[in-house]
């Protein structure tokens, strides 16, 4: 597909500069990127790559018009990087056929299930009894959605997705062969909202009593796993391998990064940024970015560790202080 810089600008807005009738074939990165490309400049510390980049066209920040201006046709846009994501959005509505509504002959969907006429339920997918499927919904191949469970508008679900398997519920009984444990039935289910995107693998396990809650525009990549009677607010988005245990709660608008541990029955407060691989293991009552890994110990040794380590800066500050008045030793 080729289509012409004005059209893209007709389409999307931004202010074009150069060439209005040069053709584009492709999206591509500024070092990628051949004459027949378009590329976009978000982070600044890229800004050498304008005067290298045989982009055909670039999309900048006015802060950098006049640079974009002097190599080429240029489109200047307030944010880039959003302008870059609704052109790929743009492209692919006109590159890929729109997947065919309805049901795949290969899912397995209960009787008393509701799917909306417009949902796509792809192959081999399994919808339990009473769950329901969201209008715009898109189940591709291999998602499981369990009795009960919920998905609304506009969402999309990635394969081999899982959502509404029982959550890690067991008691532990004590009894002449040693320790075992009791199964917990989990009643609740999964409540998922509008605009949420699922990456693939990631687990979401129904509530043991009440639901596990999901809410509009959360967007979750692959291979996390979320625990039962977790709540995640509204537009708050994770990357990779992130584990959030049960009764968790994270505010709207909060950031995981990939790998990172949210421990259970702790809250945290919207707009929280949890740094990659950090391990949460208290609540997080105000806003802001935080980080921290601790090295694996014995226990006991590992908890005294910790209580010290969250005194270093205090004992640092009282060190200077003593330092600062401490008489000079006479030679």
């Amino acid at each position: 597909m080729e289509v012409a810089l004005r059209e893209i600008a007709g389409q999307l807005g931004g202010e074009l500069l150069g060439d209005g009738e040069r053709r584009i074939a492709r999206i591509a990165t500024l070092e990628g990127a051949t004459p027949d490309a378009i590329a976009f400049l978000a982070n600044p510390k890229y800004r050498a790559q304008l005067a290298t980049t045989q982009a055909g066209c670039v999309i900048v920040g006015p802060a950098v018009r006049d640079e974009a201006a002097a190599r080429g046709a240029a489109i200047v846009t307030p944010d880039p990087y959003l302008y870059y994501a609704r052109l790929t959005q743009w492209w692919v509505r006109r590159m890929r056929p729109a997947a065919a509504t309805g049901i795949h002959p290969s899912a397995v969907v209960d009787p008393s299930a509701h799917v909306a006429p417009d949902a796509v339920i792809g192959p081999l997918c399994v919808v339990g009894a009473g769950a329901s499927i969201g209008a715009g919904t898109r189940l591709a191949p291999r998602v499981t959605v369990g009795e009960g469970c919920s998905i609304g508008a506009r969402c999309i679900v990635h394969s081999g997705v899982v959502i509404g398997a029982d959550g890690f519920g067991f008691a532990p009984v004590k009894g002449e062969g040693g320790l075992r444990y009791e199964k917990i039935e989990q009643l609740g289910a999964v409540r998922i909202g509008d605009d949420v995107e699922i990456g693939a693998n990631t687990c979401i396990d129904r509530g043991a009593l009440d639901d596990t809650v999901i809410e509009d525009g959360v967007k979750l990549d692959n291979l996390i796993q979320v625990g039962h009677n977790v709540r995640i607010g509204a537009h708050s988005a994770m990357a990779g391998c992130v584990g959030i245990a049960g009764s968790a709660v994270i505010g709207r608008r909060c950031t995981v990064g990939g790998g990172a541990i949210v421990l259970g029955h702790l809250t945290l407060a919207d707009d929280v940024h949890i740094s990659a691989a950090s391990v949460v293991m208290r609540s997080i009552r105000q806003p802001g970015q935080y980080s921290g890994v601790f090295p694996i110990d014995d226990n006991a040794a590992w908890e005294k560790n910790a209580a010290t380590l969250r005194q270093l800066h205090t004992l640092r500050e009282r060190i200077r202080a003593l330092e600062k008045n401490e008489t000079p030793r006479q030679p």
